[in-house]
């Protein structure tokens, strides 16, 4: 993603709660703050799985995104997604994902090719990528709450053909979260996907059918957001509402969250 901010200013926005990604610039890094963390001056960003948004500003710069979902985070990372949710750090520092670091030197290049880039993303994550033995468990789950058809955990776990026993430890695994909170996140994710998808909405046309009234959605939204649904309306969005769009048009979701487990296993962004 290309981004050019005029007159050497920066930009503000949120980003939703997401899946794990790897960010690189080329050019201005961001300032972020995510659940108390701050972090600036980073090439390399790197997030965990996240239930509260990540407040950013950033300059002009080249952006490439990899989005890590659970299926990824299985072939890819050795650790529990639980011990890096709500996280935000400098890729390079970090001991698990030190290892992508490698990849600093030609997605931060504002000079590179992008094929050359590309190129090296996709060598780089086929040559770190190992077979779980949870990969049929994490692509039931993940379908699952993608599909929303679930409101308890218990039905959730009948769905996926596990115990909830066995669901609580492959979320925590891998998505990073309780089955409860992941359910929440994602009937929030499609009720904020669509605030944003159709400019001008009232926050009860975009509202999740399973919210029992406006006042629960509004608690949590805040929770999610940090702020209330009317606060968030009356800020200006220009990176996300941009970048949701274009991400509807092109993978047929707007927010990560909603993707399927295959839908993007490298989810360049």
């Amino acid at each position: 993603m290309k981004l050019d901010v005029a007159d050497g200013g920066e930009v503000h926005d949120y980003l939703q709660p997401e899946w794990a990604n790897l960010r690189f610039f080329a050019g201005s890094t961001p300032k972020s703050h995510i659940s108390g963390q701050k972090l600036s001056g980073a090439r390399f960003v790197a997030t965990g799985p996240s239930s509260v948004a990540n407040r950013f500003s950033i300059g002009t710069s080249r952006i490439w995104g990899i989005g890590i979902l659970p299926l990824g985070w299985a072939r890819l990372i050795d650790a529990e997604a639980c011990n890096y949710s709500n996280t935000l750090f400098d890729g390079a520092q970090d001991e698990v994902f030190a290892k992508f670091d490698g990849l600093s030197d030609v997605l931060c290049n504002p000079d590179a090719d992008v094929e050359e880039q590309l190129t090296a993303i996709r060598q780089t994550m086929e040559s770190m990528m190992r077979p779980s033995r949870d990969e049929d468990k994490i692509v039931r789950i993940h379908d699952a709450l993608v599909n929303g058809d679930h409101l308890a955990v218990a039905r959730l776990a009948d769905a996926c053909a596990m115990s909830v026993r066995t669901l609580e430890r492959v979320c925590r695994r891998y998505f990073g979260f309780t089955p409860k909170r992941l359910m929440r996140r994602q009937r929030f994710t499609r009720s904020l996907t669509s605030y944003m998808l159709h400019r001008g909405a009232l926050w009860t046309e975009a509202m999740d059918e399973e919210y029992h009234d406006q006042a629960q959605f509004t608690r949590e939204f805040t929770e999610f957001m940090t702020m209330t649904p009317s606060k968030y309306a009356r800020l200006e969005h220009p990176i996300m509402t941009s970048f949701m769009e274009a991400r509807e048009r092109v993978w047929g979701s707007a927010a990560q969250a909603l993707d399927g487990p295959r839908q993007a296993d490298d989810d360049l962004e």
